[in-house]
């Protein structure tokens, strides 16, 4: 119950499409989603094989809640190795494409090879066909999912790259449902180098339920005193724009790339300035929440602008006018690009161009130029193609990698690490580079205040606990929002859906081993304590204005926080794995 116990396969090189049954023993350790999916990656990519090769794969995989009344459960995990990192890389993407999936009688899809030229897969029930895309090939993926919308209707989700996925950009996201995004590592690009514009799917069968009555009555009593509350009231009213002020008050707004933090002037593109431009509302499949905002300030729409989007082309950008931040969150996401690598990249090229290192040919405040470099950046275009490769791999070229503001080819997510110093070993630790997903500090050292955030003691710890109960939430593809979701609720609604005994402590026990696997997957690539690092400005620049003025990382702060996370793992102070460790986890 709660799963398919089906897994569709699709060889795109032959044009082939097997079934075969889901791998219940990976499922009895990992769960589902996230874990499941990576457990797959680990046991089907070989070491070494390149993340834009044939070789590489696709996973789409759903969860046992997946499809059942279980709020905020729609969500989908997408997975392949990251171009970008070169590590394990898994998305989250919301909508209803999680949901139709599940309702096509299917856990997971893998699309193996690739196609001899440009195309798509429409997954309809149980009938999977191989399209023609031509026609599609070269468009933002907002017209490309128009046209097939209109084709189909509004019974099916369209998974679309944009032309970033398409040119093999290294922070191509996959779009979905018009505004809702797996966003980060280059996942886009593996799309691409598949040469697959998109992915359509219709499911119209269910899933079933062991426990129906009782679930569906446990789930009405969590509804109504757990997710929809007033505790969660400002995800409806304002969505993560209600992040901007809690991280301008606490000293972790990044400002002009990490620079510096705080803006005295955010309140001219908060949340209370983007609502009085808000043209609709939506929420994906299950959830009660509903963060979802629709903007539209002249010719600028978009969904959102999430905390993340607004950041990286405000503040971080030296950037105030709220309609360049939506525009700039539009383009983004018609071109197919990750909002936070892509505006990462362009910012540290503005400090480059300002540091008269090397001339891009763009300042701070320059929001018309930052837009138009999205484009040529996606395109692959001028000085695109510099910008194209990532702050990583442009840092090492042209210089300026002590302030390419990056843990393993992956940007930074706009949390200034100064202001909250877990943040930075999250950071460092996350398996697909900079994360705020793996783990998020700023909840306890900054919002909540419940550790002290400009020490180093515990944080190993703390930074453990955190992407414990991420590991297995995203297992259980459940969302962020459902702020008061703990073990006990999870265990509870896994046996109530599955009718197989969950427990308090197994939430724990596969949250630690999903963060193993991901780890060992990372170990095989050849990565340990090497690369779990922060840029140097962390460890060397204290801010200067703020709450958090005066804080520096010092190295050997950052040393010592790392390796309490390496003795809480069970890891050598290298970050490597024993091989019995690893062997447990298969």
């Amino acid at each position: 119950m709660g799963y398919q116990n089906k897994v569709v396969r699709i060889d795109l090189t032959k044009k082939g499409v097997s079934f075969e049954p889901l791998r219940m023993d990976f499922a009895k350790k990992y769960v589902g989603s996230k874990g499941l999916a990576i457990r797959y990656m680990y046991e089907e990519l070989k070491p070494g094989i390149d993340p834009l090769g044939p070789e590489n794969k696709l996973f789409l995989t759903t969860g046992p809640l997946t499809g059942t009344p279980v709020p905020c459960s729609g969500k989908l995990s997408v997975a392949a190795k990251s171009p970008a990192t070169g590590t394990m890389n898994d998305c989250s993407i919301g909508g209803h494409v999680g949901i139709r999936l599940k309702f096509a009688g299917y856990d997971m899809a893998i699309f193996e090879g690739k196609l001899s030229e440009p195309g798509y897969v429409l997954i309809d029930d149980g009938k999977i066909r191989f399209m023609d895309a031509k026609d599609l090939w070269g468009l933002g993926s907002h017209e490309a999912e128009k046209i097939l919308a209109q084709k189909y209707g509004p019974e099916f989700s369209i998974m679309s790259i944009g032309p970033a996925g398409e040119n093999l950009g290294v922070m191509a996201c996959i779009n979905c449902d018009y505004y809702r995004q797996a966003g980060r590592g280059g996942i886009g690009a593996v799309m691409g180098s598949k040469n697959m514009k998109a992915i359509v799917i219709r499911g119209t069968g269910g899933v079933k339920v062991n426990d129906i009555e009782n679930t569906t009555n446990r789930i009405i009593e969590l509804l109504r005193e757990s997710v929809v509350n007033d505790d969660n009231q400002y995800i409806f009213d304002d969505g993560t724009t209600a992040f901007l002020e809690a991280c301008n008050d606490g000293g972790i707004l990044p400002w002009k790339n990490f620079s510096d933090t705080t803006d005295e002037k955010w309140t001219e593109y908060n949340g209370d300035v983007l609502k009085q431009y808000r043209v609709g509302k939506r929420g994906c499949g299950s959830c009660g929440l509903g963060c979802g905002n629709f903007l539209k300030i002249g010719d600028a729409i978009c969904e959102g602008p999430e905390y993340e989007s607004i950041a990286v082309a405000g503040p971080n950008a030296g950037i105030r006018d709220p309609e360049k931040i939506v525009k700039f969150n539009e383009v983004a996401d018609d071109m197919g690009l990750d909002t936070i690598s892509a505006g990462d990249t362009i910012i540290w090229a503005m400090e480059m161009t300002e540091k008269g290192i090397h001339d891009f040919g763009i300042k701070f405040g320059e929001a018309d130029k930052m837009i138009e470099y999205l484009k040529l950046m996606a395109r692959n275009e001028g000085v695109g193609k510099d910008l194209a490769l990532g702050t990583k791999r442009a840092s090492e070229k042209y210089g300026g990698t002590e302030f390419a503001m990056q843990v393993k080819g992956l940007e930074f997510p706009q949390y200034e690490p100064r202001g909250s110093w877990a943040t930075s070993v999250a950071y460092a630790v996350s398996d697909r580079g900079a994360c705020h997903m793996r783990a998020y500090p700023p909840n306890m050292e900054v919002f909540e205040a419940a550790a002290p955030p400009y020490t180093a003691e515990n944080k190993g710890q703390l930074v453990y606990d955190l992407a414990e109960y991420n590991a297995i939430k995203f297992s259980l593809c459940i969302c962020d929002f459902w702020g008061t979701l703990d073990y006990d609720i999870m265990a509870e609604l896994l046996t109530m859906v599955t009718g197989v005994e969950w427990t308090t402590e197994d939430m724990s026990t596969v949250g630690r081993r999903v963060i193993n696997i991901g780890r060992a997957f990372n170990q095989r690539e050849g990565f340990d304590r090497r690369h779990d690092t922060v840029p140097k400005r962390i460890v060397t620049e204290a801010l200067q204005n703020g709450p958090a003025k005066g804080q520096v990382i010092p190295q050997e702060a950052f040393d010592d926080m790392l390796s309490q996370y390496y003795k809480v793992m069970g890891w050598d102070e290298n970050g490597k794995m024993p091989e019995d460790l690893i062997a447990s986890l298969l």
